[in-house]
């Protein structure tokens, strides 16, 4: 059970006007954030998220900015921020007695799809999608340019991208990143926390304004690779989202591992694998042919 050091211990403290007695590190995140879950002497606790590298402070102070200005069923509470000194501490409310997925239902399926209902209809300032993440979208342009990772994944043999290449990269162009609806972009297993009768999201860092359509892609993927239902169930006539998805994870799954995130590529892989079929079957594309599929 490893301790934050003593100053975040002091600094915590403070904030909270408690004495802390446990500590409990969590290590499922896919980032470069540690986490804790942190027992307090009056037998309450907190749930503490905080970042050493740059990046990870940067996304950890975007996601602060979510948490401070957004309300609602859907979204932890905020119990406090500090970023007085470094590095920044985010406070919130635990959540970890509570279900986590898999296994699905339809009912828990459900609970998310009225999460992100919630979500998409909130009202908030926040950059537009296409701030920082348009470049992230076009994955089979990067394939297109650099094909050999993705193809060390055997998912597909060179003559599978070749004829399908052209079919993605204009499938992931024509997706309108733009809209009017505060999205997440990181829906995953997880990030979503059931509460009874009501799913929780949580990791903010990558929240913009744009298509609403964008959760629902990255989501499906993952929940079918998990037992759920095919994207296309949830999400019909959305060939170019899938497209869009696919590319995300096909540019990226192939390349070497993060030292500071190792499991982040295993993650990839699995969603790659579900979005290929998903894509292959809306865009008419012809079968996967890779040794991994076999």
């Amino acid at each position: 059970m490893k301790r934050p050091v003593q100053q975040i211990i002091q600094r915590l403290e403070q904030r909270l006007h408690k004495r802390l007695v446990g500590f409990f590190r969590i290590q499922q995140g896919y980032s470069a954030a540690a986490r804790w879950i942190i027992q307090c002497a009056d037998n309450t606790s907190v749930f503490v998220k905080t970042g050493f590298t740059e990046d990870a402070k940067k996304w950890l102070r975007h996601e602060y900015l979510v948490y401070s200005s957004v309300q609602g069923t859907f979204i932890p509470q905020l119990l406090d921020w500090d970023d007085d000194s470094d590095p920044p501490l985010l406070i919130l409310e635990d959540l970890s007695p509570y279900f986590w997925s898999p296994p699905w239902n339809d009912a828990r399926v459900e609970a998310v799809l009225a999460s992100l209902e919630n979500m998409h209809a909130t009202t908030v300032s926040s950059p537009p999608f296409e701030v920082g993440h348009s470049q992230m979208l076009r994955g089979w342009h990067q394939v297109e340019m650099t094909p050999n990772p993705f193809l060390s994944l055997e998912l597909a043999s060179a003559n599978w991208l070749e004829k399908a290449l052209p079919i993605l990269v204009d499938g992931e162009t024509h997706v309108d990143l733009r809209g009017s609806s505060l999205t997440h972009f990181d829906i995953r297993s997880d990030n979503i926390c059931l509460v009874n009768d009501r799913a929780v999201l949580i990791d903010w860092n990558f929240a913009r304004i744009g298509n609403p359509k964008l959760d629902l892609g990255f989501w499906l993927p993952s929940l079918h690779a998990e037992g759920g239902p095919q994207p296309e169930v949830i999400l019909p006539d959305a060939g170019n989202i899938a497209a869009l998805v696919s590319g995300f994870f096909a540019c990226r799954a192939g390349l070497p591992l993060i030292p500071h995130a190792p499991r982040v590529r295993d993650v990839q892989r699995t969603q790659l694998k579900t979005a290929l079929s998903w894509v292959a079957r809306s865009l008419a594309l012809p079968p996967l042919d890779g040794r991994a599929y076999s």
